[in-house]
Order: C-alpha cells, then sequence, then structure tokens
C-alpha cells in the first residue's frame, strides 16, 4: 500500500509541475516557441520485461510459450495481453505516469501506431544477431527476434513519417523524435541464457551484446532522439528460472546463483561504461541509465516492507515446493495453478515479475533514485 501510495503521489505532483510549468511557459512565450511540456510518445525497446504483446504463443521463448493463455494479465487486464505478467509491466507504469495511454505492439496491425508511440519489444529478443547463434549451433530458448530486429521496424516506422536520418532530413526527424521518450527496457539476459552449455564464452557474450546495445543507441542518436533511458539486467540470479539451470552449490549471500549475479553485475558496469563515452559523443542528448539490478535487489531484501511474502517462489507454475517451477510446466500450461494473490509474490511465473513489482521498480526509476541522471533532470531538460 505505501509503494502505491507514493507512486499515486509522485504522479499526481509530477502532472502539477508539468502543467504549472505549461503555464509559466506560455504566457511569457508565443504558442510558436513554446516547447511540449511533456512527452507525447514513447517508443519503447527490450525483451520480455518490456512486451506488450509482440509475441504470440508459437513464437516466444520456448520455456515460456503460454504468454497467450490465462491467468497471464488476470490481475489489471481480466485477460491475457500477451505481457509476461499477470498485470502492468514497467512501461505501463511509465506511460501512465506521463499522461500517456499503454503503448500499443508493434506487430498488432488493429493497433494504432500514429499518436502516442509503439513498442518493438518481443518476449525472448536477444541484444546480439539471431544469425550470430544460428552460425554457432545455438538454438535453445532462441527467438528470431533480436534488438535489430527491432531496429528495422523503428527504421519503418521512421520512414513513413518522413524521418530518414538527422543530417539528410533534421525537420521530420525532430518533428517525430523531438517530443519523444526512447525507453530502452532490459535486453541482454536472453544471449546469457541461450548459449549456455555452448562452446561462446560468457566474455565473448558480453562483449557483443554490450557493443549491441550501444551500437542501437548510436543508431537511435543519429535519427535524433534526445531523451533516451536505459536499463540495466536485473538480479538474473535470483530468478526462479536460474535455481533450475544451476547447481545447488552455486550460491550466494542472498541464496541466489552467485555466478549469475557476477555475471550480471560485470555485464551492467560495462554498460554503463560504454554509456558514458555515449554521452560524450552526443553532448546534447540526454541518456538515463535505470538501475534494474539494484531496485530489483532492494525489493529482494525489503521483501514484507513492501508486502511481498515470497521471494524466489513462482506464483504461476508447478510443482509446489520452494519455487513452484517446473520447465517443463511452466505457467499457463494446462498443468500449472496460480497462487491467489499475486501482489504477495515477487516473482509471477518463474522468470518475470508480478505487477506489484513492476509498480515498485517503475516508482524507483521515476522518483529517481536508481536512475543516473535522475529521471526528474530529464523531465527538467525537456522543458528548458
Amino acid at each position: 500500500m505505501a509503494a502505491k501510495n507514493s507512486f499515486t503521489f509522485f504522479t499526481s505532483q509530477m502532472s502539477l509541475i508539468i502543467t504549472l510549468t505549461s503555464v509559466l511557459l506560455s504566457s511569457s512565450l508565443s504558442s510558436s516557441t513554446t516547447p511540449s511540456p511533456n512527452f507525447k510518445k514513447i517508443y519503447a525497446f527490450g525483451d520480455s520485461y518490456t512486451d506488450t504483446g509482440n509475441t504470440k504463443t508459437s513464437t516466444g521463448p520456448t520455456a515460456f510459450n503460454y504468454v497467450s493463455n490465462p491467468p497471464y494479465g488476470v490481475t489489471y487486464f481480466h485477460h491475457p495481453t500477451n505481457r509476461y505478467s499477470d498485470g502492468r509491466i514497467v512501461i505501463d507504469f511509465v506511460a501512465e505516469a506521463l499522461s500517456l495511454p499503454f503503448l500499443p505492439p508493434y506487430r498488432n496491425p488493429k493497433a494504432n501506431q500514429s499518436q502516442a508511440g509503439v513498442n518493438f519489444a518481443v518476449g525472448g529478443a536477444t541484444a546480439i544477431r539471431h544469425g550470430f547463434f544460428l552460425k554457432n549451433n545455438v538454438t535453445f530458448n532462441l527467438v528470431p527476434q533480436s534488438l535489430q530486429t527491432q531496429l528495422v521496424w523503428f527504421n519503418k516506422i521512421m520512414k513513413s513519417k518522413g524521418c530518414n536520418d538527422l543530417k539528410n532530413t533534421p525537420g521530420k526527424c525532430k518533428a517525430v523524435l523531438g517530443d519523444a521518450l526512447i525507453w530502452l527496457g532490459e535486453v541482454g539476459a536472453n544471449d546469457y541464457t541461450c548459449s549456455l552449455g555452448s562452446s561462446l564464452s560468457r566474455k565473448t557474450i558480453q562483449a557483443l551484446a554490450i557493443n549491441s546495445v550501444i551500437g542501437f543507441l548510436q543508431a537511435l542518436l543519429n535519427k535524433g532522439a534526445k531523451y533516451i533511458v536505459v536499463q540495466g539486467l536485473p538480479v538474473t540470479g535470483c530468478s526462479t528460472y536460474s535455481f533450475a539451470l544451476s547447481s545447488p552449490e552455486d550460491r550466494d549471500e542472498m541464496g541466489c546463483v552467485a555466478s549469475m549475479n557476477q555475471l550480471t553485475s560485470t555485464h551492467n558496469a560495462a554498460l554503463q561504461a560504454k554509456l558514458i563515452d555515449l554521452r560524450k559523443q552526443f553532448p546534447k542528448a540526454i541518456i538515463v541509465y535505470a538501475d534494474y539490478y539494484n531496485a530489483h535487489l532492494t525489493i529482494l531484501k525489503n521483501a514484507r516492507k513492501y508486502g511481498f511474502k515470497e521471494q524466489y517462489k513462482a506464483c504461476c507454475g508447478y510443482g509446489g515446493g520452494a519455487y513452484n517451477f517446473d520447465v517443463f510446466n511452466t505457467c499457463g500450461s494446462p498443468s500449472s495453478s496460480s497462487c491467489a494473490n499475486p501482489s504477495e509474490y515477487i516473482n509471477w511465473d518463474g522468470a518475470h515479475f508480478t505487477e506489484a513489482v513492476y509498480k515498485v521498480m517503475a516508482n524507483s526509476f521515476l522518483n529517481g533514485t536508481y536512475c543516473s541522471p535522475p529521471f526528474q533532470h530529464l523531465l527538467r531538460k525537456k522543458l528548458q
């Protein structure tokens, strides 16, 4: 309840600040030069943690291919929306905080993609190109869509609006992206997961994944993107799914998979170092790092404070016990079942979070605690 009130308070305060700023600007500047005090659209990218409907049952990652079935979506939408949760996810709360509608998935031809932005995130997406894994005989849990695929989709939308690149079509690109927030959700965890047991080293995967993310961001910045949020990886070693893939001896002081958490920490540190360089390369852009790892870790360490009774046990799954997870009987399958109160659980289906967790995480990003620079800094720059 405390997290809910905090998020509501923040949203109302931010809306009030934006409204007051708009009034002040309008009184001192002509309507033709007054900057928009708010974002008019969001373009989101990433994997299943950000996907709002691009994944279908037949195209999702093998271990979680029942996302189109109940009880997915039970908490808020009351039906499956192909979100990997019982309800809303981080990007939904971000849209709400900015007074925008939920982002339509790119692969839904019936969705209105002309107004408030588009979501290109796909469940199971990798940062590294799909072809790289195929060339190295890696197919475990691999989906055809990568971050590069999402860039191709984005470029199609931009081209339809007359934006090719900032150099050749500056007016069109500024019109499309000047009031747009770019949200790059978590991406990269699937690169490590699908390459488990292969000859590819984790060091190689890390270097290629981060270079792919930076190349992707450079492409957006060259289009004219100015306001970007980049999420790091969460505490992957504390995922129920990770327990199923690891040795019981591979544990840290939290009881999580030590090797996975070490890998994730190293990945996030390397990503942040690259973002520092990217800011120097594009000094006029605001590039925010959203610390998914520590936001997640804070919830795990303070589970009771946030109202969570289960740290690692999946709400929706099969088998009961400490984790209620079976990779062959995942959430949504005929043999699975769901808990009565998802809001008491951190983990929803063994890999993804409940709506209650996503709400807390969104709040931790938007109020600046786990964003560098703070999200409010990005908002202030937007108003200038």
